[in-house]
């Protein structure tokens, strides 16, 4: 089975190569940066890659002519808020037009493969108490540029499988977190932090943005296994959530990091952290997802959050 991952080289597109070899796949990929090819560490030569800007047409529809793959997983994304709410543009002509370039260029080679469209949560956006915990029919109202891209490129996918026939399946995932993760997130933030502070690289102190969210974690090795049965089990057409279920508060998730450390380090808020509009909560429901393919998250959150400090102690 040949399978095509947009965005391999980033935190998600990593760990999903991996689990595909490791399931007999041929798997080929899309990458912007070198940079981050350390995420491919031990495996980079078992890949085939290609070097893709996706906003690039003419590139992608090569690519997928080259490879003219089975399954195609599309995780090529700008996924930090921030960096969306500073370069607006930048980010539509990824997400949004870079998910219709990818459409198209399976319509000019003359292929179906099957797609996963990877969403996320955050196209629901502000939710109100009677929608939670949150299903796939609850309303969109994304409150970012990011959000926004990415509930316009899941309403494009499913344009293109009702009016052009592709069997695209679309999931959205609530907050994944795990090893390799860049720091620019929040749980990968708190374990650079504290991983530093233990080598003496930094003062006794880390900077935190808004603790008072509740958030739905569940860890990128589940999550990528959910993608791969979401093609295998999935209908086309159709929209999932992946989540864990339950939420835990920032503050939470920054105390079990800190129990895990034995320095005394002292905690301060960071304006530059805070975001202009944060959901107070994102709890999800994935039991239209756990009915058609039997997926659940097994991954505790203490081994994932004791991973992702190792990790961070081991780079350092």
């Amino acid at each position: 089975m040949k399978a095509l991952i947009t965005g391999i080289s980033g935190f998600a597109g990593s760990y999903l190569a991996e689990f595909l070899l490791n399931n007999g796949y041929e798997v080929y990929g899309t990458f912007y940066d070198k940079s981050t090819f350390s995420n491919l560490n031990g495996f980079i030569d078992k890949i085939k890659l290609y070097q893709c800007d996706i906003r690039n047409y003419a590139t992608l529809k090569t690519i997928i002519g080259d490879v003219r793959p089975e399954e195609i997983y599309h995780l090529a994304a700008i996924s930090f808020v921030p960096t969306s709410l500073k370069d607006p543009k930048l980010t539509f002509d990824t997400n949004l037009y870079g998910t219709l370039n990818l459409y198209q260029a399976v319509i000019e080679q003359k292929i179906n493969p099957k797609i996963l469209f990877v969403g996320s949560a955050d196209e629901y956006g502000i939710v109100n108490e009677d929608d939670l915990p949150i299903k796939e029919g609850c309303p969109l109202r994304p409150m970012n540029p990011y959000s926004i891209s990415k509930a316009s490129a899941d309403f494009l996918s499913y344009t293109y499988f009702k009016n052009y026939g592709l069997n695209i399946v679309r999931v959205r995932p609530f907050n994944h977190i795990g090893p390799r993760q860049s720091p620019d997130f929040v749980c990968s933030s708190f374990a650079k932090q504290i991983a530093e502070i233990e080598k003496g690289l930094k003062e006794p102190m880390i900077k935190v943005g808004n603790l008072e969210a509740k958030r739905d974690f569940s860890d990128v090795r589940d999550m990528v296994r959910g993608y791969w049965l979401a093609l295998d089990k999935g209908e086309p057409g159709e929209v999932y959530n992946l989540c864990s279920e339950k939420t835990i508060q920032i503050k939470g998730l920054l105390n079990h990091l800190l129990e895990l450390s034995s320095k005394k380090i002292e905690i301060t808020k960071d304006p530059k952290r805070m975001r202009p509009s944060d959901n107070p909560i994102l709890q999800g429901d994935c039991s239209k997802f756990r009915r058609k393919s039997g997926w659940k998250p097994e991954i505790p959150l203490d081994k994932t959050l004791k991973d992702i400090l190792e990790y961070w102690r081991k780079v350092l």
